[in-house]
């Protein structure tokens, strides 16, 4: 297996056609250079409708130890995003089987990142999922929390939640109406 920091990445095209793959480079690349590519992002959240928040480990290489209310990852050469979705939260959290339903596609960009978001959402059923489980190299700890809590730390510029977490969640919350929050 390879490790991260060389995995082979897509680089998308940032026009009018979201989502046209341009070619690939290896992630390293991809991180120094700020390269334009693809990402998955799931809001996991549970029957009560709370949302999963997890602190990012240390060892990173996107915004160490920072709040993150999205499990997700880079979207490798050759992997279309709903497969990336499923492998980023059976790696990340240890769930397989949750049913992932489409929300949007949008980019963020940032000193740090630039990348197309394929951003899900999903419902955690233990009885049917199992138990989360961290991938310890990337989530150091985790938790759910309500939306209200959720919108609450959002107004907040100083919880230390990461930029492009942020981001999603605002324009995700402006989206929706309060029923489905």
């Amino acid at each position: 297996m390879q490790s991260a920091a060389e995995e082979t990445v897509a680089l998308y095209a940032q026009d009018e056609v979201p989502g046209r793959v341009t070619g690939t480079a290896p992630r390293s690349r991809v991180r120094a250079r700020n390269l334009p590519h693809a990402a998955v992002k799931i809001l996991l959240r549970d029957a009560a409708g709370r949302v999963y928040v997890h602190r990012r480990t240390t060892g990173k290489d996107l915004y160490p130890g920072l709040l993150d209310a999205w499990v997700g990852g880079v979207i490798t050469a050759g992997e279309e995003p709903l497969a990336a979705a499923e492998r980023e939260l059976g790696e990340e959290m240890g769930l397989r089987g949750c049913a992932l339903r489409p929300v949007t596609r949008r980019w963020y960009t940032d000193a740090d990142t630039n990348y197309l978001a394929c951003v899900y959402e999903t419902r955690h059923d233990p009885g049917a999922h199992g138990p989360i489980v961290h991938q310890v190299s990337e989530v150091a700890d985790g938790w759910w929390l309500g939306w209200d809590e959720l919108t609450a730390g959002l107004a907040d510029s100083g919880w230390p939640l990461a930029p492009d977490a942020r981001s999603h969640l605002v324009h995700l919350a402006a989206r929706l109406r309060p029923a489905e929050a």
